[in-house]
């Protein structure tokens, strides 16, 4: 073999490793297939339970490395469902979510420690009704690979759980009657799709839900 050829050969094997620690993975995540679960205590009797939906995010994973892991996420503050309309009525209102006021819950990982090849821990920022705390969420991470029911498309599956207290985002109405202690549950499929986070910051600008709380 040519000594030039062979060069040439080693240059680009030299340059392979660098090409794959640059890829970054990212995500959008599905909406259908991403749920917000969560329950609380009513008056000692029951732990009721409702969900919301996911409006519309992006995560950044890779399975064999999550260094980079980052995850962005929109709840729809007006999208509880708890069975009852009256019941979805007072939690979406000015005692509780304040929907109309803060038509977003919003999410922004700061870093993710991993446990195992399976388990670690999500910290972020959670603004809720216009105040921020700082949350660390253990999640699972389930899968990733490609299905037949999304046309073979790559989708990541993770679950996740945490507790927040009520009180710290301002909703302190009926103390007594309902439990201040929130049980999260997450459960949540994301589509490999490049151009996920470029989108969604295109969407936010012109989204106005955004703009009623920025």
């Amino acid at each position: 073999m040519p000594k030039c050829l062979l060069a040439a050969l080693f240059a680009l094997l030299s340059l392979a490793p660098s090409v794959v620690q640059a890829r970054v993975l990212s995500y959008r995540i599905d909406p259908v297939h991403t749920q917000v679960l969560f329950s609380v205590d009513h008056d000692g009797y029951s732990h009721p339970v409702g969900r919301m939906k996911v409006k519309a995010g992006w995560l950044r994973f890779d399975e064999d490395d999550w260094s980079g892991a980052r995850v962005v996420v929109d709840v729809d503050a007006s999208s509880v469902d708890l069975g009852d309309a009256e019941w979805d009525e007072a939690v979406t209102g000015k005692r509780f979510l304040d929907a109309k006021e803060f038509p977003l819950a919003h999410f922004e990982s700061t870093s993710v420690e991993k446990a195992d090849a399976q388990h670690g821990t999500l910290h972020g920022n959670l603004t809720l009704r216009g105040v921020t705390h700082e949350v660390a969420i253990p999640f699972t991470f389930n899968r990733a690979g490609a299905t037949i029911f999304s046309g073979m498309q790559t989708l990541a599956g993770f679950s996740g759980q945490v507790a927040i207290d009520r009180t710290q985002f301002g909703m302190d109405a009926f103390p007594r009657a309902v439990g201040t202690q929130v049980e999260l549950r997450l459960e949540v499929e994301a589509i490999l799709d490049q151009d996920a986070e470029r989108n969604y910051e295109a969407t936010r600008k012109t989204d106005p839900d955004h703009a009623a709380q920025h």
